[in-house]
């Protein structure tokens, strides 16, 4: 692996630590601490991640335009400036304010970070995307290990490491990111004309877009976990530091489960493809176990097999999304993608808030099935386009 994508990983690791102390326990917050509905709580998130959507699409244009160094300490910038808000001022009213401010920020990161480790190992293939998806992992495990322990003292202490963590990550930036900057390639006259002709049916964003719906709907399953489960963890008296011990389990499956994961795709997946929909089905299972669990043994056997899902999933659609960007437009389609899967998690908490306050738990889990079917649907079908346009895009 190249020594810019290590220090891409490390940010990445640094980035995700700090996000991970607050992002598991913002419903807990919300809900017990500010005394708000879970339908309430799931409209701040909703906003949070519509912040990100923008940021998303913002730091992916920005990416094309400027280079991935100066997308991302802006995007950090606003973020540590928002968590700093968070510290000082975390009433009901400041906190909307400065946590929809951090989406907004933390969205520009995101696309420049996975534009940029394309760039620089294209011939890694899936493995350069899946390196990032292993360190926020490992970001993931140790933020939220800790996490649930801090905030059984105070969530003053998680606003301000949240901070502090941030801070370490804009030094990262600032010192390593300046000379691994990559400009992505511009197409030539050719392909520039080519495109203007063909800008209404382009195949490629067609895919991208069918792609993009499946992952959105995967994503408003996924943040159940953080938003609905969350509470339901907490109605049935399992204490805060075991939920966020499950957190640690995702992450650190991730990170050591990677071999056997490597092995599986290996062997059992042909393509891209069929990895993206061996995932959705593992995802399925999972909130079926989620149904029936009462216990903190059923929530970790959901969770564990939650991971081997999303191991799958998760790094193989921004892999096919930079197989499909054309050249000079890697950031925009890495921003695409990152939007909608930003826009799962905007919808998913309201969406889950909603169904669990008028019907509790047993009608939530039915209309998760029901949406990864769906996904799976536009998952199959996303290379359509590129078959009836005779586009080719590269196997990884």
């Amino acid at each position: 692996m190249p020594r810019a994508l290590w220090l891409l990983v490390i940010g990445m690791a640094v980035n995700v630590t700090g996000s991970s102390l607050l992002w598991p326990l913002n419903s807990i917050y919300i809900h017990d601490h500010l005394g708000k509905s879970l339908t309430v709580a799931g409209f701040i998130l909703m906003l949070n991640s519509g912040a990100s959507v923008i940021g998303n699409l913002i730091g992916g244009a920005l990416y094309d335009k400027l280079g991935g160094y100066l997308s991302i300490l802006l995007g950090i910038s606003l973020t540590a400036l928002s968590l700093l808000g968070l510290t000082i001022w975390n009433a009901w009213g400041a906190y909307c304010f400065f946590f929809t401010l951090s989406g907004f920020g933390s969205g520009i990161i995101y696309p420049s970070m996975y534009a940029m480790a394309g760039n620089v190992w294209p011939e890694g293939g899936r493995k350069a995307f899946n390196s990032i998806y292993v360190a926020q992992n490992a970001g993931v495990a140790l933020g939220s290990a800790i996490g649930g322990v801090i905030a059984s003292y105070s969530f003053t202490w998680i606003f301000i490491s949240n901070t502090f963590m941030y801070v370490i990550f804009f030094f990262i930036a600032l010192v390593s990111y300046k000379n691994i900057q990559v400009q992505p390639s511009m197409p030539n006259a050719a392909e520039s004309r080519r495109k203007q002709k063909g800008s209404q049916r382009n195949p490629a964003l067609y895919a991208l877009a069918i792609l993009g719906f499946g992952y959105l709907l995967c994503w408003i399953c996924y943040v159940q976990w953080q938003a609905t489960i969350s509470t339901h963890t907490q109605e049935l008296n399992i204490p805060l530091a075991q939920y966020s011990l499950l957190w640690a389990v995702n992450g650190g499956l991730i990170v050591f489960g990677q071999p056997l994961i490597s092995l599986f795709t290996k062997k059992i997946c042909p393509s891209v493809k069929i990895q993206m929909l061996i995932g959705m089905v593992i995802f399925i299972v999972s909130f079926l176990i989620v149904g029936q669990a009462e216990m903190f043994a059923g929530f970790l056997a959901a969770m564990l097999i939650l991971t081997i899902g999303e191991m799958l999933v998760w790094p193989a659609v921004p892999t096919i999304a930079d197989k499909l960007a054309p050249k000079g437009k890697e950031g925009f389609f890495q921003g695409i993608i990152n939007s909608t899967a930003t826009g799962g998690r905007m919808i998913g908490p309201l969406l889950g808030g909603y169904l669990v306050d008028v019907n509790g738990i047993g009608l939530l889990v039915p209309v998760l099935v029901f949406l990864l079917l769906l996904g799976m649907i536009a998952a199959y079908f996303y290379d359509v386009p590129l078959k009836a346009g005779k586009v080719k895009v590269a196997k990884s």
